[in-house]
């Protein structure tokens, strides 16, 4: 097996107060935290962690921000909260972190609060553009199974969506049609067209599931950008997910035969349609979602993939800490994810305010437990 591979995190979350209520103040987060940044709307901020193949330092790297974003939100009364959407609302307004920025009158006017969501985005480092676009197929056919794992936003404006990750459901797609890309040639002349076009305002904006990344695109590339996972709050769990999307691009490098270019039956033009397809209907149902199989279009469950392929990949990584990092994926797929434990809990009579109320206390408990067990001398050792 080739040696690990580097990733990190984007991760976007919601701020407000512990009973569960949005309030924005990513603008003044900004400003007084190195490594926050905001997004159009106010109501929620992302932090990125560095590139880093350890997963041990990349807990670190979660942690770390969060820690210091939490000590300035309580100051003021405020936390973090869990969930991908507006859970308890308001979706019907944009509030905006920079109200002279005009590309943020552009994502208003063009998406509204559609846009207005948490998630993770996970990114692997590759350097070989070949290997890039063949983890950006196998990515891009697998990619439901990763939103299985994390759905976590069946809520939206107080009300239940019915959808486990109504994130996905409402977020723009843009451009709405993309291509598995067949190489880097093909990527590149298909962003020209869509930059002449107008149907993409600059490179970045490809929202697409999976997408190549890199300082320089669409020519210097060197990740694969894995976007379609809703906010993962608990980071045991995040890089579970994340050692999952790791093996099967090890797999993929060392066995060429698991690039959906060469390995389905299917069309490229098929697959893309059986992608995005399988896409939505995790986003409906998460793991118990009917999927197609990218290799020849077999329905099987999304739990049934997941577990078949979670035993391929214990067995061929061996012992080792790829391994050890995959067994939080067992309880999760016996527990249900975070949307499925929300909407039970739900379905016995708790309201959307207590398990969000109630989610953000565990998050933070959570958090404050791991500093304790992974550095005891406290939060002061994050520093």
């Amino acid at each position: 097996m080739r040696a690990q591979l580097t990733k990190g995190f984007e991760v976007e979350l919601f701020t407000g107060r512990p009973d569960g209520t949005v309030v924005g103040c990513s603008a003044a987060a900004a400003a007084a935290l190195a490594g926050v940044v905001t997004e159009p709307d106010q109501r929620n901020l992302e932090y990125i962690t560095p590139p880093d193949a350890d997963y041990n330092r990349q807990l670190l790297h979660l942690l770390k921000p969060r820690q210091a974003l939490r000590q300035w939100l309580h100051q003021r009364g405020l936390t973090l909260l869990p969930g991908s959407t507006l859970s308890l609302g308001d979706s019907h307004r944009f509030e905006r972190s920079d109200p002279k920025n005009s590309y943020h009158d552009f994502i208003e006017q063009s998406y509204g609060t559609r846009v207005v969501t948490a998630s993770v985005h996970i990114n692997l480092g590759l350097n070989a553009p070949a290997e890039i676009f063949a983890a950006c197929r196998l990515l891009r056919c697998e990619a439901a199974l990763l939103l299985a794992l994390s759905a976590s936003s069946p809520f939206l404006d107080g009300q239940v969506s019915g959808a486990h990750s109504q994130r996905w459901l409402q977020f723009p797609l843009t451009p709405t049609q993309v291509p598995l890309f067949r190489d880097h040639g093909h990527y590149i002349a298909w962003m020209e067209a869509q930059l002449a076009a107008g149907t993409m305002r600059n490179v970045r904006h490809l929202w697409s599931s999976v997408r190549p990344n890199g300082n320089g695109r669409p020519h210097d590339l060197n990740r694969v950008e894995l976007r379609i996972c809703d906010l993962v709050t608990d980071p045991i769990q995040l890089l579970a997910i994340t050692a999952f999307a790791e093996l099967r691009l090890l797999q993929l490098l060392d066995h060429g035969s698991h690039d959906p270019l060469k390995a389905s039956s299917l069309s490229l033009e098929k697959l893309e349609a059986l992608a995005d397809a399988n896409d939505r209907a995790a986003a409906k149902a998460s793991l118990g979602a009917q999927l197609h199989h990218w290799s020849n279009g077999e329905e099987l469950s999304a739990r049934h993939w997941l577990e078949t392929q979670l035993q391929q990949l214990s067995s061929w990584a061996g012992a080792g800490e790829l391994h050890d990092r995959l067994q939080p994926l067992g309880s999760l797929l016996a527990e249900g994810n975070q949307a499925m434990v929300w909407l039970a809990r739900h379905r016995a009579g708790e309201s959307i305010g207590t398990l969000i109320s109630d989610g953000a206390a565990a998050m933070e408990a959570q958090e404050l437990d791991l500093v304790s067990k992974l550095w005891p001398d406290g939060a002061g050792s994050l520093g």
